[in-house]
């Protein structure tokens, strides 16, 4: 399966430097014939820790937010921009982008979404770029239309800091998710 072997290349993945504080590189996970493809920027410790997407303070964000919306998980396909943990959750490189941005694009093309849904910015600024749009000042929550659908909204972990946006998080992921 394309998917398998994609992984096996991730996991042997020594592009950047970040495999040599790796635990685990965290693969996509989902279901392989999604019509929405979530695109988060790394792993966060947990991930790191157990090989796995959303397991930490911001999985239990998103769950939450899913139910909202009146989803679940297993309707999506979620993977990195980075499959390794930033140290000190610190913001890509531009090379650490490069290095690992080709893992994303093999993973669209396998995946082939209707929607790609990009959480945070650096998910959102790459995937922009990757389809030719101009990320504009405002653009959570819209619906940009090109060769794919993008609809960008807040990382859940902007809830956790920022008790503020929860009803307009909410209102993201009702209306694009």
């Amino acid at each position: 399966m394309k998917i398998d072997s994609l992984n096996e290349e991730i996991r042997k993945c020594k592009n950047c430097e970040l495999w040599k504080t790796a635990l685990h590189k965290v693969f996509g996970e989902g279901d392989l014939n999604a019509r929405v493809m979530i695109v988060v920027q790394a792993p966060g410790k947990i991930e790191n820790e157990e090989g796995k997407m959303f397991l930490g303070p911001s999985g239990k964000v998103l769950d939450e937010l899913f139910e909202k919306a009146g989803v679940r998980r297993e309707q999506f396909y979620m993977t990195n921009l980075i499959k390794c943990m930033l140290p000190k959750y610190r913001k890509p490189k531009k090379k650490e982008i490069e290095a690992c941005s080709k893992f994303l694009d093999r993973e669209i093309e396998i995946i082939n979404p209707e929607i790609i849904v990009p959480l945070g910015y650096y998910a959102t600024k790459y995937i922009m770029d990757k389809y030719g749009i101009k990320l504009p000042e405002e653009f959570y929550g819209k619906l940009f239309l090109g060769e794919k659908k993008i609809y960008p909204v807040h990382h859940p972990a902007s809830l956790l800091y920022h008790e503020e946006l929860r009803e307009k998080m909410i209102l993201e992921y009702k209306n694009g998710i």
